[in-house]
């Protein structure tokens, strides 16, 4: 074994790097790591850089996140961690916040919400959670030239999402000094809206832009990302209503 460490590029020849202490074997991610590794490991240990980790994430999104699928992951939080504290933080939060989705909407207009629609006004962290899957697709289709594969743009997207759970956390200890309105559930929900649409711009253009793409093209293809989504959203909506609608009849 005689190699140079991913993470601080010294010489190593054990399997440990004697200068940082990462494994000599960092590979590749694939499906079976992610699940036998990141999900196990990531519920049951807790790795070191948290702080570190939402740094990066906040100064340097794209490219730390590369560095990291390509290799340097000595100092960073392991990702499904990360999703599991931020969520368990914001949750706890949520119930002294003063956010109440149910005010936007009507009494007639709230009987007949199907229940996916119910899910995304009410538990944002938990839809949150579930576009991960999706929008590791729709970044795989988008940068498919980049050369990384659906377990990758599975980490990316993690990672992404624990950025923005991390917003909501903060989000949600502003709302502690307002009162309840719809005013104020619609000032938060936009505010995201618009922190995770441009986070999502820096963060895949950031990512990718060493692969060969044009700035436009980086900018257009990260749009089209959320905008995807957003489609294959709309569509499974209709077609849910549709059932719902057949099934009640």
């Amino acid at each position: 074994m005689n190699h140079t460490c991913l993470n601080c590029n010294q010489p190593v020849t054990t399997n440990y790097c004697g200068s940082c202490g990462q494994k000599s074997s960092t590979h590749r991610y694939s499906l079976r790591h992610f699940i036998e590794h990141d999900l196990i490991h990531g519920v049951w240990h807790v790795d070191k850089g948290i702080l570190y980790t939402i740094k990066e994430l906040f100064t340097r999104p794209g490219n730390s996140v590369r560095e990291y699928i390509l290799g340097k992951r000595a100092n960073y939080f392991n990702v499904i961690t990360l999703l599991l504290l931020t969520a368990t933080i914001s949750s706890i939060l949520s119930h002294y916040s003063n956010l109440e989705y149910s005010v936007l909407v009507s009494d007639t207009i709230k009987d007949k919400m199907v229940s996916i629609q119910e899910l995304m006004t009410s538990y944002l962290k938990i839809f949150l959670l579930l576009m991960i899957p999706f929008n590791a697709i729709f970044s795989y289709i988008w940068f498919r030239k980049a050369g990384f594969n659906y377990s990758e743009h599975l980490v990316l997207n993690a990672y992404k999402t624990a950025a923005e759970m991390v917003a909501t956390v903060v989000l949600t200890l502003v709302t502690l000094f307002f009162d309840k309105s719809a005013a104020l559930v619609s000032s938060y929900l936009m505010v995201f809206f618009i922190f995770s649409l441009i986070y999502g711009i820096w963060f895949y253009s950031q990512f990718f832009s060493p692969s060969g793409y044009s700035k436009a093209g980086l900018v257009f293809r990260s749009l089209m990302i959320p905008f995807s989504f957003m489609i294959f959203q709309s569509c499974v909506g209709y077609i849910w209503g549709l059932i719902s609608s057949i099934l009640n009849t």
